[in-house]
């Protein structure tokens, strides 16, 4: 089985950086591509930063991370992803730029045996597979915040996934990223996100319903539960916004009312009170 030694990443946000961080520090030659030239330099500047943060706390060494920085490069050209073996799409949850960005990969990445991979928590794989002239090299590879941290990615294979894209898939995250790997099918939510969002919407609903406070909620989640964070201060990591649009696709595919965005989730996002990286969620956060 060829080993992936040329990994390209879509989007430099909070999951794509941690994408492209730990590639490169395993050693792998990375190809970051952003939407604009802005976006690709502070895309590199994240990862330079977490980076940073790892040297000063002793988790890698100087050396190791002047070494992933030379494995690291960012483009605002779609088409310098042609030579990859690999790429992983990490852009925001919505099905239209996803969509947009595979039928782009599809017609750029020339290698015939090159793997589109897609970091979505909850849009059908087979939804974006359809749209390619490959849908059996199409998988979902649904990783967790941070992911440096976080050892877990699921593969979700579609319909059409071939069982050799499966595999070589399953073994890329093992050998090049560190990873362990739990399989799920391609039902909105996998296997994390179906029994993790019902949860997390509940707490909303208990705040909505004056049942008891954030504060409260978090404490006795964490204390009682031994979680070691409690659901609406995992909201705000995770962003509402995404939170919502992963509830929302979660409630077209399955239409049982769990699944549904509570309105006080609704009304934080329209008022843009995403979380932590807006500085304001359930909880308010420094600058």
């Amino acid at each position: 089985m060829e080993t992936v030694s040329r990994l390209g990443v879509v989007g430099c946000g909070l999951m794509g950086s941690g994408i492209a961080e730990v590639a490169a520090l395993g050693g792998t030659d990375v190809l970051v591509a952003e939407s604009s030239p802005e976006a690709a330099r502070a895309g590199r500047r994240r990862v330079e930063v977490s980076l940073d943060r790892g040297v000063c706390r002793g988790k890698i060494t100087e050396e190791a991370r002047d070494a992933a920085l030379a494995r690291l490069a960012v483009t605002d050209d779609f088409d310098a992803m042609a030579d990859r073996q690999f790429v992983i799409e990490a852009v925001a949850e919505n099905r239209d730029i996803k969509t947009g960005i595979f039928k782009t990969l599809d017609r750029v990445v020339t290698d015939p045996q090159a793997i589109l991979a897609s970091n979505t928590s909850s849009i059908p794989i087979v939804d974006l597979a359809v749209t390619t002239q490959r849908p059996t090299q199409v998988i979902g590879m649904h990783f967790f915040n941070p992911v440096p941290v976080q050892a877990l990615v699921e593969v979700i294979p579609a319909l059409t996934t071939s069982p050799d894209t499966v595999a070589r898939t399953s073994a890329f995250a093992s050998a090049c990223l560190g990873k362990e790997v739990v399989q799920a099918t391609d039902r909105s939510g996998f296997v994390v996100n179906a029994l993790l969002v019902p949860y997390l919407l509940a707490a909303v609903r208990m705040v909505e319903s004056g049942s008891a406070r954030a504060e409260d909620i978090d404490r006795g989640m964490e204390l009682g539960c031994a979680h070691p964070m409690g659901p609406l201060r995992l909201l705000d990591l995770i962003g509402l916004d995404t939170a919502q649009a992963v509830a929302e696709s979660m409630y077209e595919e399955f239409k049982e009312p769990l699944y549904a965005p509570p309105a006080l989730l609704r009304r934080m996002v329209a008022a843009g009170r995403f979380g932590r990286k807006s500085g304001h969620g359930f909880y308010e956060y420094a600058a």
